[in-house]
């Protein structure tokens, strides 16, 4: 959490002036329903989050060192922190797995209420055992030792991986999610140091014509199983699920496919209808009929429609405008060279 608070206060300038998340629920990598009207909150609203994360992330991990009480505290408000996060946004499982430290906060006297009190009940026979052992010093064995070396072993060990850690967090030039030894034992985490201000998506499109910029071409949509795609289609929710191509995706748009050949592969395999490609897919528009003959990538801006707005009574959830082209339409022939210059084999066609 450390980390993830550094990397934001000295990354983007709307960490410190407390707008980013004027963006961020609709420019996140996959939004899902909530974060559709999280968008529109009121401003106050947006700073309150972004100061709420601050404190959460920047201030709540020394609530470790002070004690039970703030321990407790601690583990309560992280929790929470994920909580929200998983239902504002699909990000995988990582909000998940960022309670399961937390749940160190929380001992047996914190936990007590979830067991029943009355006599003979589980809780009375711990507390009573706890009383007689209460005093007594268990004889010395030889597990306990070795297990007590170990223990210190392995302390000792992490304190020493830890090292470039620490210096990474304190570094003004923290470097985020990276590891500094070959095991990837301890690693150094940080998520949104910047957060993008608009959202621009990568729409997949095929045509069976013949002739690719022929006017009366008709190019038809490839739908991804969760990123943004269909005006009308409502946002997902998979979380803890992940879906990587799409995921994927969000990153290829705002760079170029020079920057992202994997693209290219991809089209190479929907002009040829490989079924693995197409099962990473939510629709395909030539499904029971021949591949396309062209694959083409088109740019778009993508914004939440309005709550209530003239877009939204036409069951739209996203506005988009084209921007322009993201590579120009390819088919199996055009990629020839492309695969044979890397070593690849061209996917055959079905």
């Amino acid at each position: 959490m450390l980390g993830a608070g550094l990397i934001k206060i000295r990354g983007d300038q709307c960490w410190r002036d407390l707008t980013c998340m004027d963006f961020h629920y609709e420019t996140q990598p996959v939004p899902n329903p909530m974060a559709y009207y999280l968008h529109r909150s009121p401003w106050w609203f947006h700073r309150f989050e972004t100061l709420s994360n601050h404190f959460i992330e920047l201030l709540v991990p020394f609530f470790l060192f002070l004690g039970r009480r703030a321990c407790v505290i601690h583990g309560v408000l992280q929790i929470l922190f994920q909580a929200v996060l998983i239902v504002s946004g699909n990000l995988s499982f990582l909000n998940w797995l960022t309670m399961v430290p937390s749940l160190a906060c929380f001992d047996d006297a914190t936990l007590g209420f979830l067991f029943p009190s009355g006599p003979g009940s589980l809780k009375d026979r711990v507390l009573q055992l706890q009383r007689e052992t209460r005093g007594a010093r268990p004889e010395p064995r030889f597990g306990s030792a070795v297990r007590r070396a170990a223990n210190v072993s392995l302390g000792v060990l992490l304190a020493w991986l830890s090292v470039p850690v620490v210096l990474n967090l304190m570094s003004s030039r923290q470097v985020m999610n990276t590891s500094f030894n070959p095991l990837r034992i301890v690693n150094t985490y940080g998520a949104f140091g910047s957060v993008t201000k608009e959202r621009t998506e990568v729409v997949l499109q095929g045509t069976a014509s013949p002739n690719a910029s022929a006017p009366n071409a008709v190019w038809e949509d490839f739908e991804f199983k969760c990123k943004p795609g269909d005006p009308s289609r409502r946002p997902c929710l998979i979380s803890p699920y992940h879906y990587r191509l799409d995921w994927l995706m969000w990153f290829a748009a705002f760079q170029t496919y020079e920057h992202n050949e994997w693209i290219l592969r991809l089209a190479a395999k929907l002009l040829a209808g490989d079924t693995a490609a197409l099962s990473l897919l939510a629709h395909s528009p030539f499904e029971g009929r021949p591949p396309p003959r062209w694959v083409r990538g088109e740019h778009y801006r993508y914004k939440f429609s309005r709550p209530g707005g003239s877009h939204a009574a036409q069951g739209k959830w996203w506005v988009r405008k084209r921007i322009g082209t993201y590579f120009p339409p390819l088919g199996l022939e055009e990629l020839r060279a492309y695969f044979r210059d890397r070593g690849e084999p061209l996917p055959e066609p079905l």
